[in-house]
């Protein structure tokens, strides 16, 4: 049972917490700028393209416009795509990739899926109506060299300055990361594949 709090400790907790509120405040306060992010989420943490469609449901709670483009998932249906596209024309969804490298096995189709995503989210990051763009997985096809990456870099960075963009995907390349405004890393600490669980509709896909 929780002990009962005295009126000292009291007044002294509501002191503390109305100091911690003024440097709160003082500090929000002078945040004044307003800008389309670049947004990354790498690591080898699960949760990275999670993530960035919670983003998406917040944005699109707003009443704003979301597109999504896939780099290489393709083989696996998502469910976040299913339960996103009730939100009708405020969500534009492609999948564009052919499935893991793995499974592919030829690079040159892989450089060829990867090409005409990125045509696609040019395309996309050309729409002045679009509030915010998840590149999903697009790390991964830096990463084996599908896009040249100093091209891929020089477009984020030369988007429409309104416009918010959520990179996902491991080993994000360092060039990116200095341009992002955001980076969150996940870090694995303990997953349940490793002790024999398959992936599952609903934590997976």
């Amino acid at each position: 049972m929780t002990q009962p709090i005295d009126q000292g400790e009291a007044e002294r907790h509501r002191a503390k917490m109305a100091k911690r509120k003024a440097v709160q405040d003082a500090e929000v306060a002078a945040k004044t700028i307003e800008k389309g992010l670049l947004i990354v989420h790498t690591g080898t943490g699960k949760g990275k393209s999670t993530a960035a469609f919670g983003l998406a449901l917040r944005m699109l709670g707003r009443g704003h416009r979301v597109g999504v483009v896939q780099f290489i998932k393709g083989a696996w249906h998502s469910a976040e795509r299913d339960a996103l596209a009730r939100f009708d024309d405020q969500l534009v969804w492609h999948t564009m990739g052919e499935g893991f490298t793995w499974e592919t096995q030829d690079r040159a189709r892989d450089i060829a899926a990867a090409e005409r995503a990125w045509a696609k989210a040019r395309e996309l990051m050309a729409d002045p109506n679009l509030a915010m763009l998840i590149l999903d997985e697009l790390n991964i096809a830096l990463r084996y060299e599908y896009l040249e990456l100093m091209n891929v870099v020089a477009a984020l960075t030369a988007r429409r300055p309104g416009l918010h963009v959520v990179v996902t995907g491991r080993n994000a390349k360092p060039e990116l990361l200095a341009a992002a405004d955001l980076v969150t890393e996940m870090t694995l600490v303990k997953h349940h594949f490793a002790a024999g669980v398959k992936a599952q509709p609903g934590i997976e896909f």
